[in-house]
């Protein structure tokens, strides 16, 4: 009798929190101040000091659990003919009102902070395609020096010499030299790992994500190499709290930019290039044949291995789950969606106008 009241009062809560999210999410400053730059810090700090030493994801093991749970659940509700259905409902609702809490509290509330942009004082209003051009050649230029540096020749690919794992270790590096100017971006006790879902992910398009509710970055550890250092950044701008995907993208940019590594730096430009091209051949097509002609063969070579990789695991599902993603992005006030990646770019133009340089 009391699990039911408390699964009852639990799932009173569901609705009741979801209301006050989205009063909440309205109220930037607000969030700033108090959970991101308040209570976060301390629960992100805490959940990877606590379990990055754990050579395996918890994260991922509590997911399998819970899916095994599920099917259980599915499997006696149609054995009892769904008998007692209402009290199961209950039950759902209340572990479903539990889940939201710790998604919200532990990470998603840093999706309605102030934009990035704010700390930068950038202005992202739209560029124009001059200033596109113009960063997307010094891109090139910064691209094909670090690739001249590490191949000794332009139709060479980059090869990486170091295991995933070690570039885990590598990338924390990568922001404590971004932090020496930028303090907010401070990283400390890492907590990146293989995920156990690589094949997984590989099938759905992605190449690593957050564990919202254990703080544990998960890395696809199947992908090449050479986009390995900027994924990992990625995914470490997401335990310190920024949540939006385009800001995950340019602050793992500057991560790895600041890395005295110079295979760091060539992957830093490596993905910057890739969304500035992406963008430019929207804009113009012919300046966008021209900007490649410039770009050293083993790059495009990279690009191109890259694809092949992408292509062997296309399949029928993946559309609808990108399209779920694309409909949680949304929910979270990503207004774009998985476009939101690609806005990037309007970053990277900003750095570029307010350094003088990138």
């Amino acid at each position: 009798m009391k699990n039911r009241k408390r699964h009852l009062v639990f799932a009173i809560l569901l609705p009741i929190q979801i209301g006050l999210v989205q009063y909440l999410s309205n109220y930037q400053s607000f969030i700033e101040n108090y959970y991101a730059n308040g209570v976060y810090p301390f629960l992100s700090k805490s959940l990877r000091f606590l379990l990055g030493w754990v050579p395996f994801s918890i994260g991922d093991a509590l997911l399998f659990v819970f899916v095994l749970l599920f099917f259980r659940f599915i499997f006696l509700l149609i054995k009892t003919k769904f008998k007692d259905f209402f009290r199961k409902f209950i039950e759902v609702a209340a572990f479903l009102s539990i889940l939201h809490f710790c998604f919200y509290f532990f990470w998603g509330m840093n999706y309605f902070r102030e934009p990035l942009q704010n700390q930068f004082e950038f202005d992202t209003s739209n560029y124009s395609t001059e200033e596109l051009v113009k960063t997307t050649s010094v891109i090139i230029e910064r691209a094909n020096d670090y690739h001249q540096q590490l191949t000794a020749n332009d139709s060479l690919v980059v090869e990486v010499p170091y295991t995933r794992k070690q570039m885990y270790g590598m990338a924390v590096q990568g922001y404590g030299q971004l932090s020496a100017d930028h303090p907010q971006f401070q990283y400390e006790f890492a907590s990146v790992k293989h995920s156990m879902m690589s094949l997984l992910q590989s099938y759905n398009g992605t190449s690593g994500y957050l564990n919202p509710i254990t703080g544990e970055a998960h890395i696809n550890n199947k992908i090449p190499k050479t986009g390995y250092p900027t994924t990992v950044c990625h995914e470490m701008a997401h335990q310190i709290g920024f949540a939006a995907e385009n800001e995950a993208n340019f602050i793992g940019f500057l991560a790895a930019k600041s890395h005295d590594d110079p295979y760091f730096k060539y992957a830093s430009y490596r993905m910057a290039l890739a969304y500035c091209l992406n963008e430019l051949r929207k804009r113009d097509a012919e300046k966008y044949a021209e900007k490649v002609q410039l770009i050293h063969k083993g790059i495009l070579e990279d690009y191109n291995r890259s694809s092949r990789f992408w292509r062997q695991f296309k399949n029928p599902l993946e559309p609808l789950m990108k399209k779920g993603y694309n409909a949680y992005l949304k929910a979270n006030r990503q207004e774009k969606g998985i476009a939101s990646y690609n806005y990037v770019v309007d970053l990277l133009i900003s750095y570029h106008k307010y350094k003088g340089s990138i």
